[in-house]
Formats: structure tokens, C-alpha cells, sequence
């Protein structure tokens, strides 16, 4: 996949921790650390929005419409 390099402005306790993550090994460099920080942020993100858009189904609706369909499959399947 393609790179590109940015530039951010970050506290320099949190940075200090990153430097200790990168020391310890638990990240190869910097940039590592920081993308896979990223990464996991936009998930939690995305998870989150989800989520929220699951409750706003109104769950009765939901089992009417997902029975209806059944009901109409059972009905067109051959008879064995």
C-alpha cells in the first residue's frame, strides 16, 4: 500500500511514551506506532458507528420483515 509522509504536532508526554513502546521493541519505529494507533482509532470509530445505527432498528420491525421473507422462501422451494 502507499505511504505518504505527514507531519503532526503531538504532546511530548505521549511521546515519551511512544519513544519507551519503540525502545522496548513492542514497535519497530515512530511511524509504526503511531499508524497502528491510527488504525485501531478509525476501527473503535467505525465499530461505534455501527453500533449506533443498529440501535436504532426497532428489533419487533426487524423480526416481522426478516419472517415475511422467510415465510415467502419457504413457499418457493421445490417440495422433495
Amino acid at each position: 500500500m502507499s505511504q505518504t509522509k505527514v507531519a503532526i504536532t503531538i504532546e511530548e508526554g505521549i511521546l515519551a511514551k511512544v519513544d519507551a513502546l519503540v525502545r522496548r521493541r513492542v514497535f519497530s519505529n515512530r511511524s509504526r506506532a503511531i499508524q497502528e494507533a491510527v488504525v485501531e482509532k478509525l476501527e473503535r470509530l467505525e465499530r461505534n458507528r455501527l453500533a449506533e445505527e443498529c440501535a436504532k432498528l426497532d428489533p419487533a420491525f426487524e423480526q416481522a420483515m426478516a419472517d415475511e421473507g422467510l415465510s415467502e422462501e419457504l413457499e418457493e422451494w421445490p417440495k422433495y
